[in-house]
């Protein structure tokens, strides 16, 4: 399949690029990469292979990563900024959330910039409630749509000034599940009038930004038996009622939440809506597969593709110690450690 862009995004084993690996991505050409704690040692060396992964394809491909802060950073000191948690970072000073936000994730482009990362698996716009999983719980930034809207858009704008490119989690809305979905499927019971209202409402906020990530989540209401990234239900809801136009990618293909075969699940995904699968555990008998299943972009899906990379502009120049000092103050002096 060399020469068209292949529907999956991968990951790689370690802090270098195998020989193995890097035939591989030149024969199936994937989308993108996504980058782990297991690939990260120093700037140099992320540098080398962010290099190395876009040389084994020939391209500008997107490299993204989590880089959340607080308990999702795959980026740590001493090399890197640690932040609080969104939630707590937000709680610090309600009134300057938005602000504040948009710093810290300006800031944080700045830093996967400088290391060949173009993209974050953020902004995390699932409406918190008193439910919410402890995975998810702190890494929310509200429990009322209009908060949870708004505080996305500075967070996502952060990262486009910073020429980084955000992905919109988890879609149409992680919020309400109690069980971890890494582990096992959750299964949300509200009804779909309760949903529009508030979970949906919060994605439609920010349903241009370009890039989106599903929600392994059964919505008993709307589809009892797939969850958000198996269900071609669900895929019409994102698409007619939030409106989200962008590439839209399954959460990771090989979590527990999923229960049949890997090939099952990627044929599942696609059938579904989905544009693009998303793989992260890099075994390379899983992306054989992946790659096997889902193939290339369809033309629909490559158009959104495309206008994604659109969105992808050289960063505005920013003082960086101004804006530390600007957040430093909006939190009242409090540390980001």
């Amino acid at each position: 399949m060399t020469g068209s862009q292949g529907a999956f995004i991968f990951g790689c084993a370690g802090e270098k690029l195998l020989e193995e690996e890097a035939a591989f991505f030149a024969e199936t050409n994937p989308w993108g990469f996504i980058l782990f704690a297991r690939n990260v040692d120093n700037p140099d060396q992320l540098r080398r292979l962010t290099d190395d992964l876009r040389n084994s394809v020939g391209r500008d491909a997107v490299i993204t990563i989590d880089q959340e802060g607080g308990r999702v950073e795959r980026l740590t000191p001493p090399q890197w900024r640690h932040w609080m948690a969104p939630l707590d970072q937000i709680i610090a000073n309600p009134d300057a959330a938005e602000r504040s936000m948009y710093i810290r994730y300006r800031i944080i482009a700045d830093e996967l910039r400088a290391i060949g990362v173009d993209s974050n698996c953020a902004p995390c716009a699932d409406v918190a409630t008193a439910e919410t999983h402890p995975f998810l719980l702190n890494r929310c930034y509200g429990k009322d749509a209009g908060t949870v809207g708004a505080v996305s858009r500075a967070v996502a704008d952060g990262m486009l000034d910073g020429g980084v490119l955000p992905i919109l989690k988890h879609i149409p809305g992680h919020g309400r599940a109690t069980s971890d979905s890494h582990l096992e499927m959750p299964r949300v019971t509200a009804k779909r009038a309760e949903l529009d209202a508030s979970d949906f409402a919060a994605m439609k906020a920010v349903n241009d930004v370009p890039l989106g990530m599903s929600a392994h989540v059964i919505y008993e209401d709307i589809d009892p038996v797939d969850c958000a990234t198996t269900s071609g239900l669900m895929t019409a809801l994102v698409r007619d009622q939030i409106g989200f136009g962008g590439l839209l990618m399954t959460d990771d293909i090989s979590m527990k939440a999923l229960q049949g075969s890997l090939v099952e699940n990627t044929r599942a995904s696609l059938a579904a809506g989905m544009d693009l699968i998303l793989h992260c555990n890099s075994e390379m008998e899983e992306m054989q597969q992946v790659a096997k299943q889902a193939g290339a972009f369809t033309s629909a899906a490559q158009a959104r593709a495309d206008a994604a990379l659109e969105k992808r502009v050289s960063p505005d120049i920013i003082d960086i110690p101004a804006l530390e000092a600007e957040l430093a103050g909006l939190l009242n002096g409090r540390d980001n450690g």
